[in-house]
């Protein structure tokens, strides 16, 4: 068992990424410190240990070095504690195709929330709808493919895929009940809509996924610091 000191967590309750740590560290069953970060006024503490990103998460192991980026972060605990439901698939090639698909998410599909946050009027906001729920249809293909049938991305049990996506499923609720659309639908998305509602029963999510309150208050500071372009 890995001592709670050894292992600490910079990051915010509301972000994805760092929520995405979060649920690793405790399906790994990784004791860790969490320390607050006030992303309106960075610390220090950040600034000099991701001095190139200046973002959260970061990961600190003991006397090692800081370790930024959340997937790099994730992947690292699997190799750190390997014996405990793995993450990643064994096989290269499934690795790669893993790993594929979560750069699209980090780099195409989530954007697309904020996106949807920063355009002004209706028929922009309408526009940037659509993209997301064309970008659903995307990962609801790829969840039959990689789930086999099964429960999940990584078949039986969660697997990478979750993990990234399922990050995001507090942001989706609150994308979805805030402008009034449905991502992941029941009719275009089904299996995705199940696949949801699967992981945000799971045990090990609980206490992860922020609630609407930590959520909106992120959102009115991303409003003030962040603001809407103009129309």
């Amino acid at each position: 068992m890995t001592k709670r000191d050894e292992i600490k967590l910079l990051g915010t309750a509301a972000s994805p990424y760092v929520n995405r740590v979060q649920f690793v560290l405790k399906l790994k069953s990784i004791e860790y410190e969490f320390i607050e970060e006030n992303l309106a006024c960075k610390s220090e503490l950040l600034l000099t240990s991701n001095p190139v990103y200046k973002k959260i998460p970061v990961l600190f192991h003991a006397n090692k070095p800081p370790i930024s980026e959340s997937l790099v972060i994730i992947e690292y605990l699997d190799e750190f504690r390997p014996d405990v439901h793995r993450i990643l698939p064994s096989a290269p090639i499934d690795r790669a195709d893993n790993r594929f698909w979560a750069n699209y998410i980090d780099n195409k599909y989530f954007p697309l929330y904020e996106d949807l946050r920063q355009t002004p009027g209706k028929e922009g906001k309408e526009a940037v709808k659509k993209q997301i729920l064309e970008g659903s249809v995307l990962l609801e293909e790829a969840f039959e493919k990689f789930s086999n049938g099964k429960a999940y991305f990584g078949g039986d049990d969660i697997g990478y895929l979750d993990v990234v996506l399922g990050c995001f499923l507090g942001w989706v609720q609150f994308g979805n009940k805030h402008n009034e659309f449905n991502a992941f639908d029941e009719v275009k998305t089904p299996k995705l809509a199940k696949w949801a509602d699967r992981m945000l029963s799971h045990e090990s999510l609980q206490g992860i996924i922020p609630g609407n309150e930590t959520l909106m208050n992120f959102y009115m500071m991303l409003q003030i610091h962040k603001p809407p372009r103009a129309a």
